[in-house]
């Protein structure tokens, strides 16, 4: 169940890239820095979930046990 959050996670921060690049060229300047900055923060939290600490072991494993 948790890799399928993460990967609706990562779909979504990609989704708000686009977004933003759209709004962007539409002349939205403050809703596309804002669906880019979530965007940011998004993939913070997917990475924090992915990459591994010190030990070699991310959390996103040891919570599957």
């Amino acid at each position: 169940m948790t890799d399928t959050v993460l990967s609706v996670l990562v779909l979504a921060s990609i989704a708000l890239v686009i977004g933003a690049v759209a709004w962007w060229r539409r002349g939205q300047r403050k809703q596309a820095l804002l669906m880019a900055l979530l965007a940011l923060v998004i993939a913070g939290n997917v990475a924090v979930w992915v990459v591994p600490d010190a030990n070699g072991v991310a959390p996103v494993r040891s919570e599957l046990r």
